[in-house]
């Protein structure tokens, strides 16, 4: 589903959280991804609460170098951009060194840091390249209607009405992401349906 969405040359920085498919089309295509950080202090504040008190020192600790990271972050327009490279390049040093040294025994702690050694770099890709955030909170913004639909409708029963479903809802992202009405979009598409003249289009006209 990747490949037919994304291509196998994809060369951007895909933001995605861990989920396995992506780590596929990492792996298979050579492709650069920003794992979401927000998505690592939901996994490593669940660490932070188990029992076993070794398995949660390593949580907390791993906790407390990502808090120290994300304070650099919020104080971007505080530091001149050597100073602020330089503190990032810092705060994620000790990410790493958090979550791959003294790592205690136990299943989670041991997942965790070999999720850090094999992928690591992979939560940084936004500290050398511009444009490219930390989380995919946006894109999950972008999507929360759809999830609340699907959950109050309880999705549909046939292909013809899983195809309207994608339109409708790219259509009302999109015209959300534009500053557009959904509304007057429709409009124009019927009445150039009606009228056999190209519909308009959803691609942003600026540059």
């Amino acid at each position: 589903m990747l490949v037919d969405t994304l291509g196998t040359e994809f060369n951007g920085v895909l933001g995605c959280d861990y989920f396995g498919a992506y780590r596929k089309y990492m792996r298979k295509f050579d492709v650069l991804i920003q794992f979401c950080l927000a998505h690592l202090i939901r996994d490593v504040k669940f660490l932070a609460t188990l029992p076993d008190k070794k398995q949660k020192a390593y949580g907390v600790r791993v906790r407390e170098a990502l808090r120290k990271l994300f304070a650099v972050i919020h104080r971007r327009d505080m530091l001149s951009d050597a100073g602020f490279a330089r503190k990032l390049e810092a705060a994620r040093t000790e990410v790493f060194r958090a979550a791959t040294t003294r790592v205690p025994e136990g299943k989670h702690a041991q997942n965790l840091a070999k999720r850090f050694r094999k992928h690591g770099e992979a939560y940084f890709q936004f500290i050398t390249t511009p444009g490219v955030e930390p989380t995919n909170n946006l894109a999950e913004q972008a999507i929360r209607f759809v999830v609340i639909d699907r959950r109050i409708t309880q999705g549909t029963r046939s292909a013809a009405g899983r195809r309207w479903c994608e339109r409708i809802w790219t259509t009302i992202a999109t015209c959300a992401q534009q500053g557009r009405s959904v509304f007057e979009f429709l409009l124009e598409s019927v009445d150039a349906h009606l009228r056999g003249i190209p519909p308009p289009s959803l691609m942003p006209s600026g540059p």
